[in-house]
């Protein structure tokens, strides 16, 4: 016998319709839901393990979003055809959904959890990134596992001055904004997106628009969950604070940690004088204490550094390192630090550092993407990397990280806005970061910034990124600190870290992640203008490095011609089995690749050596040569 279906709509400002189903599928997950919008279905489960895992004080929870090729009616490409590792596609997914749903769960809650999403069916008309959030809210929702939720989250867009919640991938190519929103029905948890230099007011607007649509989203939640078996939320073992032990180590450290951090250190120093700090409590307790009590000691001693520091920058409007709220780390910036490159540049800001390259090619240089929903080749991506030695740490690195894919992802957006049309080349930028005090991801902007000018890729104008940070207090809302250019720690201790890219005339790209509940909007007001002050002060040292991108290219920099001949000569260019323009090719030193679009032949030919250029461009147009009727022409 067919089960019983239970579902919900929630009905767009447009009239589209989402619709949330659930008792059909997956019962034996701990709550599961299916998405549909249009065509597009997505299932959502949850599972979380009854006991939390031993010896571990933080919550594993795993999230995957995967796109099924069948969801599209298409193989997946390769030798094997099944699908294999995530793409960055999918990986970018899982992050937005984890960063939502992560501060959400209570904070002893230690039981594995796993999140799974797959598409099932894919409609071209339908981003199923928008519906991710809502998914994974909707399956926690009808299971037992605790959660403050619901949440959802919400694409905004917004065209013709228009804002529009979930647009279609047609819809975004006329938008001047690709906003995610994650929130609850109360506040905001995170945002991110690219945006075509819109103004901080803009962008509060735009994140108000998308809270209004996740409300109802969450109400929908609420009333299919009401439709279902109300589950009781599940016990599990909570950790009983030793309150006494807790106010020793208190009164033991606490007035020792608040000295550490108005003393104005560096990060190793820092570092070092809590180590000590931290060995001294340890030695306070005896052999058997500490062989039974050792873990409980030390959650102790970093919830009291927590609240010494955060308590120091409240009381004193001022930072571990010395700084005001408001006062950016000290900045110098290199470009033509790498003799062979095309362009590089190196950024560092205070004790972070990027060492940026930018490499320039042709068509046959582009990034190929082929996933489920988007097939193509972008002509300009950029790659981040985060090797160990950049914190100091020894580990072994084995492959690319979900967190590297999202910065790289970050400062993508945040560059490519302003590469123009007209640029002929595949542009690739590597950021390396070597050294890591905080905000990377932004100095990998700034420094990818140096390098395209370095390289003489006329960009539209230069971009900047900063990293904001909150310190709020929890009795009194009304005392809270804004914190520009954030550390490391500052990044670990505080209530937000929020990054905003952008020119001087306005905002490109953001990410922002809140760990505290109701962020008010006057808070988000500040930071956005605060970091419009920090933008531009970073802005002027780009350009006192380099006013503007290079007038010539760089001698080792390939030039490109691009020529357009008739489609009926591009048999005739090519030779048989490849013949002529293999020979081209060897004799003057060039890349040619031949492209037919709109039945014309787009050749483009790459070089260092002008002359030897010329030579192609000439032959070529030789062979492409088509006389026309009524004009006269001398040969031999």
């Amino acid at each position: 016998m067919k089960p019983e279906l239970k579902t919900e709509k929630i009905t767009l400002q447009d009239g589209r319709e989402v619709i949330l189903e659930t008792g059909l599928l997956a019962k034996q997950s701990h709550g599961s839901c299916v998405v549909r919008m249009g065509e597009t279905m997505l299932l959502a489960t949850v599972v979380s393990s009854k006991e939390a895992k031993e010896g571990i004080d933080f919550l594993p929870l795993t999230v995957d979003y995967r796109e099924k090729f069948a969801a599209a009616g298409r193989f997946p490409g390769g030798f094997l055809k099944r699908e294999g590792r995530p793409s960055d596609q999918e990986i970018l997914g899982m992050r937005l959904v984890d960063r939502v749903l992560r501060p959400l769960f209570p904070k002893d809650y230690h039981c594995e959890t796993q999140v799974m999403i797959q598409l099932m069916s894919h409609d071209k008309t339908v981003c199923p990134d928008s519906l991710l959030g809502l998914a994974a809210s909707t399956a926690l929702s009808l299971s037992d596992i605790p959660f403050d939720g619901p949440i959802s989250e919400a694409r905004v867009g917004r065209i013709e001055n228009q804002f529009v919640i979930n647009p279609s991938k047609e819809d975004l190519l006329k938008s001047d904004i690709d906003l995610m929103v994650g929130a609850s029905k109360e506040s905001v948890v995170m945002v991110e997106g690219e945006m075509k230099e819109i103004s901080e007011g803009e962008m509060i607007e735009a994140i108000k628009f998308a809270h209004e649509a996740i409300k109802k989203q969450c109400e929908a939640q609420e009333n299919l969950a009401k439709q279902c078996e109300v589950k009781e939320i599940r016990e599990y073992e909570k950790k009983e604070e030793n309150e006494e032990m807790f106010k020793n180590i208190e009164n033991l450290c606490y007035d020792k940690i608040y000295k550490i951090a108005s003393n104005k250190t560096a990060k190793q120093e820092r570092t070092d004088l809590l180590k000590d700090l931290k060995n001294k409590v340890l030695e306070s307790f005896s052999e058997e204490e500490l062989e039974e009590k050792e873990k409980e000691i030390l959650s102790y001693f970093y919830k009291i550094e927590k609240k010494a520091i955060r308590d120091f920058i409240l009381n004193e409007q001022t930072r571990i390192d010395g700084r005001k709220t408001d006062e950016i780390r000290p900045i110098w910036c290199e470009v033509d630090y790498l003799p062979t490159t095309h362009g590089s540049a190196v950024f560092t800001r205070g004790e972070t550092q990027s060492l940026t390259t930018v490499t320039l090619g042709t068509s046959r240089d582009e990034n190929k993407l082929d996933t489920v929903t988007t097939e193509g080749a972008e002509r300009f991506y950029l790659h981040y990397n985060f090797p160990p030695f950049s914190t100091g740490e020894a580990r072994m690195k084995f492959s690319v990280s979900r967190r590297e894919i999202g910065h790289g992802n970050l400062a993508q957006r945040a560059l490519k806005k302003m590469i123009p049309a007209e640029n002929p080349y595949t542009v690739r930028i590597v950021s390396d970061i070597l050294e890591s005090n905080g905000s990377s991801s932004m100095a990998t902007v700034c420094a990818g910034t140096l390098a395209l000018m370095d390289a003489g890729v006329k960009i539209q104008k230069p971009v900047s990124g900063i990293a904001m940070g909150l310190i709020s207090d929890e009795k009194n809302p009304n005392n809270y600190a804004v914190l520009s250019d954030i550390l490391g720690d500052e990044d670990h201790l505080g209530d937000m870290d929020f990054k905003i890219c952008g020119t001087s005339d306005g905002i490109t790209a953001c990410q922002m992640d809140i760990k505290v509940q109701g962020l008010s909007y006057e808070i988000l007001g500040k930071a956005l203008n605060q970091a419009r002050e920090g933008r531009l002060h970073i802005l002027k040292k780009i350009i006192e490095t380099i006013p503007e991108p290079r007038a010539q290219l760089k001698p080792q920099t390939p030039k490109i011609i691009v020529l357009n001949v008739p489609k009926s000569t591009i048999g005739g260019i090519i030779g048989p089995g490849g013949k002529i323009i293999q020979e081209l090719q060897a004799s003057t030193e060039t890349n040619i690749s031949i492209e037919e679009v709109d039945d014309i032949g787009v050749v483009e030919i790459l070089g260092t050596d002008q002359e030897k250029i010329d030579l192609a461009v000439e032959k070529i147009k030789s062979i492409a040569f088509v006389p026309e009727i009524g004009a006269i022409y001398k040969g031999t």
